[in-house]
């Protein structure tokens, strides 16, 4: 990748400098206080002295200039300590990333650096990604991304851009071509494609700046990490259902020799390994660290598959497929995942689709929202109950009394902000259930942004409730939000 060709001229992004008039800094002072809030989470994160006052943290919109001095050049020496893998572990693990403005602010300010490090280069990369996963359509998750896609969804922060796909980005195109024929993670395990995509970043120089470019990163980035993750959880469903066998067949141990453990460990212990299961993704990122995670997981695949054939006799593959839950016959070519369906040729399932007629159909915000109102108004819980039920899909929730008189006695901003709560809840947790059923993640790749979305407008009501002294409408938000994002835990562990 060191002979790049430089013919192309490279298109410069419209971004206008910094203004430097006082009655012109206030759109740059917007920018600074959607990021704040996140580069104090990194300094808390990290450990780093944070100069500023408990009272100071809560950026006014009209600050004085000194204070508006110290702040900037407080998130220019943050800039300088923060390095990609830490920034990508705290959004990841945190709500922060689910805030369009904060994201698009943080990838401007990166963006407007008229001197770019390295280290900005890999922050832009990773946060452009982080955009688009937010942003994009939940039914672009579904599809073989295109260019247009992409620019479609990130035209915010890049604006309009050409998507001719670039001579010296092809690289990045046959490896996407490749990623379509992968059917394990044995087969992406093979390949070196972090590392190779790395490397045509790093010898493009200043054209990674070429909004085209960014482009072509995103939509090679997002589809690498997607089928990651889609593999991931395919070995995952293969190693529970190899559990539930070995259960089945009276067994108590697992032989976990190659995973690094005993040749006589719980089968209750292995159960735990696979649900607790984090993606690799959350530390430094390369080609190293991310093998090494996936090659214990197959490796715990592998002990699970020889387990298997000591005990009952014979391969998994060859063994009838247990019944689930429901008592539904599961077959042993298991629901196939949209991704999956794509690397085939075949058309992709709606987000949804599950076999057989009794599918449940897929629940909109506006339809649970109906659903929950339907069943609170029908019923009204009687005068002084606490907590109450209501039936969302395949799942029971449970409703406090403020939660319930949100949608039946009261109106008003906490009452809507309330019943929104409610709902994303409602959406996740049944979501939840209809993938514990199928055995396939799919039914919260739809709902879980949404849901995040939700939590960071929540918070955000939340400290305007604070802020007006408006005690109870805090307490009772925070509670409310606290529960939706446990909902959320629960499942981004599946």
């Amino acid at each position: 990748m060191d002979d790049l060709p430089v013919n192309k001229m490279i298109t410069i992004l419209n971004l206008s400098a910094p203004p430097k008039a006082d009655g012109a800094r206030l759109p740059q002072w917007e920018e600074v206080r959607s990021v704040f809030p996140i580069y104090l989470a990194l300094a808390k994160h990290l450990q780093l002295e944070i100069p500023f006052p408990q009272n100071k943290r809560v950026l006014q919109e009209k600050p004085e200039e000194q204070f508006s001095k110290q702040v900037q050049v407080w998130l220019d020496s943050m800039d300088q300590q923060v390095h990609v893998h830490q920034l990508r572990q705290l959004l990841q693990t945190t709500t922060l990333n689910a805030s369009e403005s904060g994201l698009r602010a943080l990838i401007m300010r990166h963006l407007r650096k008229s001197s770019k490090t390295t280290i900005d280069r890999d922050k832009i990369d990773f946060l452009l990604v982080q955009y688009f996963a937010l942003c994009a359509p939940a039914k672009i998750y579904h599809k073989q991304i295109e260019l247009n896609d992409v620019a479609q969804v990130m035209k915010p922060v890049l604006g309009d851009v050409d998507c001719t796909p670039l001579s010296w980005c092809e690289p990045l195109e046959k490896m996407i071509l490749t990623l379509r024929s992968f059917k394990s993670l044995r087969d992406m395990l093979k390949t070196n494609f972090i590392e190779q995509g790395r490397r045509v970043k790093e010898g493009a120089g200043g054209m990674f700046y070429d909004p085209a470019a960014m482009i072509a990163f995103v939509r090679f980035n997002f589809l690498l990490r997607r089928t990651l993750i889609e593999l991931m959880h395919a070995d995952l469903i293969y190693i529970r259902s190899g559990i539930n066998h070995l259960e089945t067949a009276g067994a108590k141990t697992v032989s976990c020799q190659a995973f690094g453990l005993s040749s006589t460990e719980p089968i209750n212990k292995v159960r735990q390994l696979a649900d607790e299961w984090k993606q690799p993704f959350q530390k430094e990122y390369n080609e190293r660290s991310v093998n090494q995670a996936f090659e214990k997981l197959l490796a715990l695949r592998a002990d699970l598959e020889r387990t298997i054939e000591r005990v009952i006799g014979k391969p998994m593959d060859a063994i009838p497929a247990l019944p689930t839950q429901d008592s539904t016959p599961a077959s042993t070519d298991a629901p196939r995942s949209p991704v999956s369906a794509i690397l085939s040729g075949e058309k992709p399932p709606a987000p949804a689709a599950t076999k057989g007629a009794d599918a449940e159909p897929a629940l909109d915000f506006e339809t649970c929202m109906e659903q929950v109102w339907e069943q609170l108004i029908s019923a009204p819980p009687s005068r002084g109950r606490s907590m109450t039920t209501v039936r969302v899909g395949a799942a029971r929730l449970l409703m406090s009394s403020w939660e319930v008189a949100a949608f039946v006695s009261e109106d008003g901003p906490a009452a809507e902000d309330l019943r929104r709560a409610v709902v994303a809840r409602a959406l996740v947790t049944a979501a939840l259930e209809q993938a514990k059923q199928q055995g396939v993640a799919t039914p919260l790749d739809r709902v879980l942004p949404i849901a995040r979305v939700e939590v960071s407008r929540l918070q955000e009501r939340v400290e305007v409730a604070k802020q007006a002294k408006d005690t109870e409408a805090a307490v009772n938000l925070g509670i409310s939000t606290k529960r939706l994002l446990s909902a959320l835990d629960e499942a981004e562990k599946l």
